[in-house]
């Protein structure tokens, strides 16, 4: 996510200079054969380019709002993440007590369940956030363009192993348990589900309470089944592909339809086609760049919502709720880009 301002000018032609070299060829083969080659049976009429240019900006628009909707719905769903955790950790500290147990336990005894508990929930979320940056086919982080701008800042999920990360949150046991499964984060949930189960039976959890807790479990199992749809089911490849076509189609006819209008003006303005064709193809390429950048909110992009930093928020969140005073410190945007 970007956190700045707006992203620079710089920015922007850096991330799109590729496709602005491949803009100044498409309009100069074109124009150079009408200018220098006198071949002016090239140049067609304005209309039907203004057409296809009107049919584009349509397709372009329709393309760019269904992906901010995915990308927005990405955001509420982690923000429900945010508000159930905060729940959780509340619930776990003032619902497990002494109060019906069969054997009494030290207030010592009482914050390490507690603990084992919450951090837990952490080890979910970590495990949760490194199956949502697992790369996908169709995402666009093996575009050229992403590659290249990639270097200006970092993912958490590439830079340290996931089990480096969930030894901090899990015993040995429940680590060599969710390591050892496909699906961690639905198999860590699993297991708080069968550590509650254990304390209703020895009285630490009454009946009552421990429906709310499963009930948060059935909350965070949809929070990362919404997450999992927009992250394994992609924005139609058939409107993707159009469109990617229908946009490259208008780039290279543009400079066609420039050249006549441009000769009109006098001798010599014809040239003008060259800046003025890689402008407007400019403008629609980079709108189409802009939905694909923003249909796959979970890919490591610098338009991805940011799970790393909402992990850390929250994890923040719920140590402060065990008392802990050693807490890491929540990391800050890097070029603007937080993560």
């Amino acid at each position: 996510m970007h956190a700045g301002k707006n992203f620079g000018l710089l920015e922007a032609i850096i991330w799109t200079r590729r496709d602005i070299y491949k803009f100044i060829i498409v309009s100069s083969i074109p124009t150079i054969l009408y200018a220098l080659l006198g071949w002016t049976w090239l140049s067609i009429p304005w209309l039907p380019l203004a057409l296809i240019g009107t049919a584009v900006a349509f397709i372009v628009g329709f393309k760019n709002n269904a992906t901010y909707d995915r990308m927005w719905e990405a955001r509420k769903i982690w923000g429900s993440i945010i508000n159930n955790s905060r729940t959780w950790g509340i619930m776990v500290k003032d619902f497990i007590t002494n109060k019906h147990a069969t054997k009494k336990l030290s207030e010592q005894e009482l914050k390490s369940i507690h603990q084992r508990i919450i951090y837990r929930h952490l080890g979910w979320l970590t495990a949760l956030r490194y199956q949502l940056r697992q790369a996908k086919t169709w995402e666009s982080m093996s575009s050229s363009y992403n590659k290249e701008y990639k270097k200006y800042f970092k993912v958490p999920e590439e830079e340290v192993p996931l089990e480096d990360e969930l030894k901090k949150y899990l015993n040995k046991d429940d680590l060599e348990y969710i390591l050892s499964k496909k699906n961690r984060a639905t198999q860590t949930i699993n297991k708080q589900s069968s550590d509650l189960k254990n304390l209703l039976e020895g009285g630490y959890i009454e009946d009552f309470r421990h429906m709310e807790l499963q009930n948060m479990l059935k909350a965070f199992y949809d929070d990362q089944g919404k997450s999992e749809r927009i992250k394994n089911f992609p924005y139609p490849r058939q409107f993707a592909t159009l469109n990617l076509y229908f946009v490259w189609l208008f780039v290279i006819l543009l400079p066609f339809g420039m050249l006549s209008e441009f000769d009109k003006l006098g001798d010599h303005f014809v040239w003008l086609t060259i800046p003025f064709a890689t402008l407007v193809s400019w403008v629609f390429k980079t709108m189409e760049r802009i939905g694909e950048s923003t249909e796959n909110p979970f890919q490591g992009g610098a338009n991805d919502v940011p799970i790393s930093n909402i992990a850390q928020v929250i994890e923040v969140d719920l140590r402060e709720m065990l008392d802990e005073t050693d807490l890491p410190e929540v990391t800050a945007p890097i070029n603007n880009i937080l993560m």
